[in-house]
C-alpha cells in the first residue's frame, strides 16, 4: 500500500479492493461504497480511450437520486471506447477510515483511484456542497487548485446550475460547462481523446476545449476590481477565449432519448423511482426562480417518446413508480395525451404515476384521475407568498380562487393532506404578507371542513417556508437579502399567527441561507474563503449536524473579506456582475425590466401566451412559440 498520500497514483484498483475488505467492516452502510448495482456498466479499462469519473459531492443516497448523472452516465457509456464511472462523497465514518488506511477516493465500478482518470467531472447543484468538492479532491490526493495541476493530473471539470456564477469555485476547476451537457460533454470527451493521441499538453488542450460552445476556462479570464470592491471588468487573457461564453442547449429534446437503464441503488436513494424528464425550461417567469430563467427556452418531449422510454425504463429496472419530472410538468401542452399513453400500459404493469411539479392554476380532476389509478401520492403546491400583492411582485400568477378550486378538487377526490410551499424574505415583504401565509393555510383547513368529508378523518395542512436567496440571472439578482435577524423575527411571527393543530409549520435555518446567498452572488475572491474553511474542517455543510456558521465567519475574517458585501447590498442595474461574461440566454435588460415591474407589483404573462423579450429565443434561432391571436 502507498505510504505517500500526496501521490495516490501508486495504488491500483486491485489494491483498493484489497484494502476495502478491512475498511468496509468498520463503517455503517457499506453498500454505499461497494458498487456492483444492477445496470451499472463494467468495461475493459485497457480498451478505453477516455475514462470519465462522474462525481457527486454528497452522499450516495442523494447522488443516486440525481437525474443529470443518470442521463450523462448512459450517454457517455454508449461510446464503446469511453467509460463513465461514479464516485460520491463518503460519509464521515468512511472518510475517516479511508484516511486512516491511506485509501484514495475511487469509482464504484472499477475501484480505480480518481487520480488515474482522464477527466473528473463534478456537478455544482448547490452552493453549500463546495467544500465537499475540495474534500473529494483531497481524498483523491489531487491538488486543489487548477494552477497546481499539470498534464499528469486528470482534467477537473464542472457542470450544473451553479456554473451560471462559477466564480467562487473558479480557482479549483480547469473547465466549466455552462448550460446543458448532453452534447457539450461528449464534445469535451472527444477533444480529450484526440488531444491524448496528438500528445497535447494541458495548455494546448484547454485552448482546444475553449472552442466548444458553452465551455468556460476560468484561467483564460482576468478579473479587475474597483476601489470599493465591485467588479470593474472580466476580460479574456487568451486569444482562444471568447469575450462571452454562451450556454449550450439541446434545441430538440427528442434528439436525445431519456435514459432507459437506471442503475438500481444498493440502498434506498432519496428519490428511488423511475423518472422521465418530460420538458425543459419553464413558461412562468417567476422572478425569484433561477431554474426558470437559466433553463430557458421552453422545450417539450413528444408524448410517444415519453411513454416508450418510461415503459422501457420501468421494465429494465423493476420500478413500480414513475415520476414525470420538469420544472412545471402540468405545463406540457400535450399532458393529457402523455398520461393517456402512459396509462395504456402503466395500470396493467402496476406502475403508479406521479407529477411532482403541479401548478395550482392548471390542476384538474382529470389529472387526479389519470395519476391515481394505481395509488395516490401526496399533493404539493407552491403558493410562494401569502398575499396577492406579493404574489404579483414575484410574478406568481396564482390567486386564492385557484388555490381554493384546486384544494376542493383534491379533497373531493379523497385527499386529506396538502403541502404548501412558501418563501420568506421576498422583496417588498411586510409582516402582513407573513400573516397571509398562516391565513392561507387556515382557509385551506376551513375549506376542508366546509365540504363533505369522511367521518372521523381530519385534514393536515403543512406549510413549508424557505428563506429567499437572491440568485444570479433572475430579476431579483439586484436585491439585497434579508438579514438573518430579520428572518428569525419573521419566523417567530409566523408561528404566532398559526392557531390550529391542523397546520404544521416547517422552516429553514437562516444561517445556511446567508452563506448560500454569499456564494450565489460572489466573485473569485471567495475561493480563498472556501479553501480556508475546508482546511479548518468544513465539509458536509448541507447537513445540519456538520454545518458550523462560526467556522465560516472565522474564514471570512481571516481572509479579510466581508460577507455582507455580497448578499446584503443591492446591485445597481448597470453594475458589472461576477457572472457578466457568462450568458445564459436571458438579457440583463430583460432582468432589469422585470425587477422594475416587480417593485410596481406588475405581472408578466407566461411565455406561451405572450413573449416578454427575454432574449432566450436566440438560442433556438427563432421564436420559442407560435402565438394565436386570441392568446395575445
Amino acid at each position: 500500500m502507498p505510504t505517500n498520500r500526496e501521490d495516490p497514483r501508486t495504488m491500483n484498483a486491485a489494491e483498493v479492493q484489497q484494502a476495502l475488505k478491512q475498511v468496509l467492516m468498520e463503517v455503517q452502510k457499506p453498500a454505499r461504497y461497494t458498487g456492483g448495482e444492477f445496470n451499472s456498466v463494467i468495461k475493459d479499462a485497457d480498451k478505453m480511450d477516455v475514462r470519465f469519473a462522474f462525481c457527486f459531492p454528497d452522499t450516495y443516497e442523494i447522488g443516486m437520486s440525481f437525474l443529470g448523472e443518470k442521463i450523462l452516465y448512459e450517454l457517455l457509456n454508449r461510446h464503446e471506447n469511453w467509460w463513465c464511472e461514479r464516485a460520491f462523497m463518503p460519509w464521515t465514518d468512511m472518510k475517516a477510515q479511508m484516511e486512516a488506511h491511506n485509501v484514495p477516493l475511487y469509482t464504484l465500478e472499477s475501484k480505480t483511484p480518481l487520480s488515474q482518470f482522464d477527466i473528473i467531472g463534478f456537478t455544482l447543484e448547490y452552493e453549500l456542497c463546495y467544500t465537499n468538492i475540495l474534500a473529494m479532491l483531497r481524498l483523491s490526493g489531487i491538488p486543489l487548485r487548477a494552477e497546481d495541476r499539470d498534464e499528469s493530473w486528470p482534467l477537473i471539470i464542472a457542470g450544473g446550475p451553479c456554473v451560471c456564477n462559477a466564480e467562487p469555485m473558479a480557482d479549483f476547476f480547469d473547465v466549466m460547462q455552462l448550460g446543458e451537457g448532453e452534447q457539450m460533454l461528449q464534445d469535451i470527451c472527444a477533444a480529450v481523446e484526440e488531444g491524448k493521441k496528438q500528445g497535447l499538453n494541458k495548455q494546448q488542450l484547454l485552448e482546444k476545449l475553449a472552442g466548444i460552445p458553452g465551455v468556460y476556462i476560468p484561467s483564460f479570464y482576468d478579473v479587475t476590481y474597483l476601489p470599493d470592491g465591485r467588479i470593474d471588468s472580466v476580460r479574456p487573457n487568451n486569444p482562444h477565449a471568447p469575450e462571452k461564453i454562451t450556454k449550450a442547449i439541446v434545441k430538440d429534446l427528442d434528439t436525445f432519448v431519456p435514459p432507459e437503464n437506471f442503475i438500481v441503488p444498493m440502498i434506498g436513494a432519496v428519490q428511488d423511482r423511475a423518472c422521465v424528464e418530460v420538458l425543459r425550461g419553464c413558461v412562468r417567469g417567476c422572478r425569484f426562480c433561477q431554474a426558470g430563467q437559466i433553463y430557458r427556452p421552453f422545450r417539450e418531449r413528444s408524448p410517444k417518446l415519453i411513454s416508450d422510454s418510461a415503459r422501457a425504463l420501468c421494465r429494465n429496472t423493476g420500478y413500480d413508480e414513475l415520476s414525470l419530472t420538469s420544472l412545471s410538468t402540468s405545463d406540457h401542452s400535450q399532458l393529457e395525451e402523455v398520461l393517456d399513453r402512459l396509462n395504456a400500459w402503466a395500470e396493467a404493469d402496476h406502475v403508479s404515476l406521479s407529477l411532482p411539479s403541479l401548478r395550482v392554476d392548471n390542476f384538474s380532476q382529470s389529472l387526479v384521475e389519470k395519476t391515481t389509478k394505481v395509488r395516490k401520492s401526496g399533493l404539493t403546491f407552491a403558493a410562494e407568498a401569502g398575499t396577492q400583492r406579493l404574489r404579483d411582485v414575484i410574478n406568481k400568477n396564482v390567486t386564492w380562487e385557484q388555490i381554493e378550486r384546486t384544494c376542493t378538487i383534491a379533497f373531493r377526490e379523497g385527499y386529506t393532506s396538502v403541502k404548501l410551499y412558501f418563501m420568506m424574505g421576498l422583496p417588498t415583504e411586510t409582516l402582513e404578507d407573513i400573516k397571509g401565509i398562516a391565513d392561507t393555510a387556515q382557509k385551506v383547513v376551513d375549506l376542508y371542513y366546509s365540504l363533505d368529508h369522511a367521518k372521523g378523518k381530519g385534514v393536515q395542512v403543512t406549510i413549508s417556508v424557505a428563506c429567499f436567496v437572491p440568485k444570479p440571472d433572475t430579476p431579483f439578482q439586484f436585491c439585497a437579502q434579508d438579514r438573518r435577524e430579520t428572518l428569525r423575527e419573521k419566523q417567530k411571527y409566523l408561528l404566532s399567527c398559526v392557531h390550529s393543530r391542523k397546520i404544521k409549520v416547517n422552516y429553514h435555518d437562516s444561517a445556511t441561507s446567508v452563506l448560500e446567498g454569499v456564494f450565489a452572488k460572489g466573485d473569485r475572491r471567495l475561493g480563498r474563503v472556501i479553501e480556508m474553511a475546508f482546511e479548518n474542517g468544513a465539509f458536509f455543510d448541507t447537513w445540519e449536524e456538520y454545518f458550523d456558521y462560526d467556522r465560516w465567519l472565522a474564514a471570512f475574517q481571516a481572509c479579510g473579506i466581508d460577507p455582507d458585501f455580497y448578499n446584503y447590498r443591492e446591485i445597481a442595474l448597470d453594475e458589472v456582475t461576477p457572472w457578466a461574461h457568462l450568458d445564459v440566454g436571458v438579457s440583463q435588460a430583460f432582468l432589469a425590466r422585470e425587477y422594475q415591474k416587480a417593485l410596481r407589483a406588475e405581472t408578466t404573462q407566461p411565455c406561451n401566451r405572450q413573449c416578454s423579450g427575454c432574449g432566450a429565443n436566440k438560442l433556438l434561432g427563432g421564436p420559442c412559440f407560435e402565438y394565436s391571436k386570441d392568446l395575445v
